[in-house]
């Protein structure tokens, strides 16, 4: 095996009128109906572009409450269908549904009419939801980390059961399916789920945020499929390395990096000096959403209090982008520096197929689609073989 294939991830961000500490605070941003709105005209602009450049995949993110401005996909199955619909090939990815603030069985309906509809060109994806304003507002847990992974499994469980069975049934802590209820003239002891996928196994991605062996054995019983974040800590060592002893442990020979994605966030420009000046106010908005939900490693408590502030942060000593390009999680460079990223990834992960380049968090719409551009014209054919590459045209 080898990287032949190329997706991005679209949480669904508009376009933001100022970037980087010393813009507007996140918690400070407010952003009217019609605005938040844009993201929908511009995940088709990011969808057609992607299909007519020859791209594998493009995942959204399910999102809520969102009026900052972040991430303002609600219910990517509906979006998926819509996008599906005004391209040629693309898949569109659900990266990822937060199982948690779904009925499973609801979630299982709602993806297999989307792979009807599309012809199998949806995705499906799995997640447990890291904003405690969107999971607990939904009634699930989130705060309890435990409480969350286990009703996760639970209806991962059942979306299997539906997806995988004519007919099923499931008694467990959450959920007892069907009731104990009569039903015309009957008592009811199983379900059918209607309909059913028709394009069968279904492909379910998951993201990995840590080794965990248990969250581990979990996929990998299920068959489901790993997006791993691009920094150094989630490397060999980590995830990677984990998810291949997990399948060993299950009998299954795959190869390391085999069913499984890194993520990137990526910048290309002429020079990394030039990369790194357009990724650097990118990288500081991102670090304002996430910091504070423990998704920018390394923070102290005092760096995150700083980073909700404007300006100050190297006071704080809250690290710049380049110690992240360092790291290997985010890139700056030139398309020829990207190639050889990637050939290093590709011989690091032999069983890896898949990757994911993803421009930041509120990158504006015209500066990802010139970033598509020069991936697909620069580096991608550095991965496909002539006959993939006229496929894709």
């Amino acid at each position: 095996m080898a990287i032949s294939k190329f997706t991005t991830v679209y949480a669904g961000h508009i376009d933001f009128p100022d970037h980087g500490q010393d813009a507007t605070p996140a918690n400070e941003r407010r952003f009217t109906n019609d605005q938040l709105a844009g993201v929908f005209e511009k995940s088709e602009a990011i969808a057609q572009t992607m299909d007519r450049l020859g791209y594998d995949m493009m995942w959204m993110a399910e999102h809520h409450f969102q009026y900052e401005g972040y991430e303002c996909i609600p219910n990517i199955l509906m979006l998926a269908v819509h996008l599906c619909h005004v391209t040629r090939n693309i898949k569109i990815g659900c990266g990822f549904n937060i199982t948690p603030m779904w009925h499973p069985l609801r979630l299982a309906e709602d993806f297999a009419v989307a792979d009807i509809l599309t012809k199998g060109r949806t995705v499906f994806g799995v997640g447990r939801g890291y904003h405690t304003r969107e999971v607990e507002t939904f009634g699930a847990p989130m705060i309890d980390g435990e409480a969350n992974r286990e009703l996760f499994e639970e209806q991962v469980e059942i979306i299997m059961k539906a997806f995988n069975n004519e007919t099923f049934s499931h008694k467990g802590k959450h959920y007892t399916l069907p009731p104990n209820v009569p039903y015309r003239g009957y008592d009811l002891k199983e379900l059918s789920l209607v309909p059913r996928p028709v394009n069968m196994p279904v492909e379910c991605w998951q993201p990995i945020v840590s080794a965990n062996p248990r969250g581990l054995d979990f996929m990998v019983r299920h068959n489901i499929k790993g997006a791993v974040g691009g920094g150094a800590a989630t490397m060999q060592a980590g995830p990677i390395q984990g998810y291949m002893d997990a399948a060993h442990r299950a009998g299954k020979n795959w190869k390391l990096g085999e069913n499984l994605t890194i993520g990137i966030h990526f910048m290309v420009g002429k020079t990394k000096e030039a990369a790194l000046k357009a990724l650097k106010p990118l990288y500081e908005e991102h670090a304002k959403m996430f910091a504070p939900l423990g998704f920018v490693p390394g923070l102290t408590p005092a760096q995150v209090a700083a980073v909700a502030q404007r300006g100050g942060w190297e006071a704080a000593g809250v690290p710049p982008v380049e110690h992240y390009v360092n790291l290997g999680s985010w890139f700056a460079g030139s398309p020829q520096d990207l190639v050889e990223r990637l050939k290093k990834i590709e011989e690091d992960y032999p069983g890896m197929e898949l990757m994911s380049l993803s421009p930041p968090l509120t990158t504006p719409k015209d500066l990802m689609l010139e970033q598509f551009q020069i991936v697909a014209e620069e580096v991608m054919p550095h991965f496909r073989k002539p006959a993939m590459r006229d496929a894709a045209k």
